[in-house]
């Protein structure tokens, strides 16, 4: 498949509501040296975009994911300070997971992967692993909200698998984040987790990832999705708002992955055993928390914060999808020039996994 000269994408021009969502005509990107150019076939729906285009990321927001999109909806707040990094490079195309088709390589590029379908790790660590600085495509370049895309070629991973493009493009932000936690708690078979938000992108695949290491799950998330986590693995299911500290016990846990926070946090560390590791990379209830410091050092737990994504996290996954060790978690799909109705049901939390985007067919 030969790109033409443009192509149709969602371009995200400043912080705001879903007007900031302009779907229009843009000039296909150009691959250089060290880089190739995918056809995206799906990308996925996060709360990385959302949070982005809201400038939730900026230290002015002490409200949840949810409150601030209402905020923003009725109006507009600059946030100099509202990127994932620094700031956002408005205007720019969103799109953090993407399922594409390598379609040409830069110059001295690997001809060997034309033609094969990928997906594209999106926490980049172009200063080496040793180094935490990031690069995320979709926050900060260019990203897969678009026919076409462009990424260094070390960051694209081919997949050998009978899943559709759609399920594929469930796995990159969400399970790479969830696997990462994991991976840095150090969870290993036998220990008991307890994951909240257990419906929602991360926290479903925070299900799968740790039943596959031996761990026993308790997961906790809305009422009405409870058999739906059952299903994919966990071996107890709370709802939210019911009294866990009677229900788990205290000193009960020896993982606690939280991506929820907010005025629930003061409980997880109760939860944790002695020597508990607590991980997070999300606040959707509210960034502000309550630490009751003698939980934490009385009882040696470790906290891990969750960003940067460690060297075999990506790699671990393509194997465990091309072994279906995992279940894709597709829960709708829309056209991408229906992404504002996509955030919108995306942020009512009433389905289970991840949406994903649809680009037209490329002429």
């Amino acid at each position: 498949m030969t790109a033409g000269k443009t192509m149709m994408a969602v371009v995200t021009t400043g912080n705001g509501g879903y007007d900031k969502l302009d779907y229009r005509e843009v000039a296909t990107p150009i691959p250089g040296q060290g880089e190739v150019l995918l056809q995206v076939l799906a990308a996925g729906v996060n709360n990385t975009e959302i949070n982005t285009r809201l400038g939730w990321y900026s230290s002015s927001v002490v409200a949840s994911t949810a409150q601030t999109a209402g905020d923003e909806c009725a109006g507009e707040a600059a946030r100099p300070d509202g990127g994932w990094n620094e700031g956002t490079p408005f205007p720019f195309i969103q799109g953090t997971d993407c399922c594409g088709r390598v379609a040409a390589v830069g110059p001295g590029g690997d001809e060997r992967l034309v033609g094969k379908r990928v997906l594209v790790r999106a926490c980049m660590r172009r200063a080496g692993f040793e180094s935490l600085e990031t690069v995320w495509m979709g926050s900060d370049f260019d990203g897969a909200f678009a026919q076409w895309v462009k990424v260094p070629e070390g960051e694209v991973f081919p997949v050998e698998s009978a899943w559709s493009d759609a399920e594929l493009a469930t796995i990159p932000c969400a399970y790479g984040t969830a696997e990462n936690m994991l991976h840095r708690a150090g969870l290993v078979g036998g220990e008991h987790l307890l994951v909240t938000g257990a419906s929602g992108g991360v926290g479903s695949a925070v299900v799968q990832l740790a039943k596959r290491r031996g761990a026993t799950v308790t997961a906790i998330a809305g009422p009405a999705k409870l058999e739906q986590i059952r299903a994919i693995g966990a071996d107890r299911v709370i709802a939210r708002g019911d009294d866990l500290l009677a229900m788990v016990g205290e000193n009960a846990v020896d993982v606690v992955v939280d991506n929820v926070a907010g005025p629930g946090f003061a409980s997880m560390l109760k939860l944790l055993r002695r020597g508990g590791r607590y991980a997070s990379s999300g606040a959707i209830a509210g960034p502000l928390v309550t630490l009751d410091m003698r939980d934490l050092y009385l009882k040696d737990i470790t906290l891990y914060g969750s960003t940067a994504w460690d060297e075999p996290v990506f790699p671990q996954l393509i194997g465990y999808v091309e072994r279906n060790e995992l279940r894709p978690l597709l829960a709708k799909t829309f056209a991408l020039e229906h992404i504002a109705e996509a955030q919108r049901e995306f942020l009512e939390k009433k389905h289970v996994g991840n949406f994903v985007l649809i680009p037209p067919p490329v002429r």
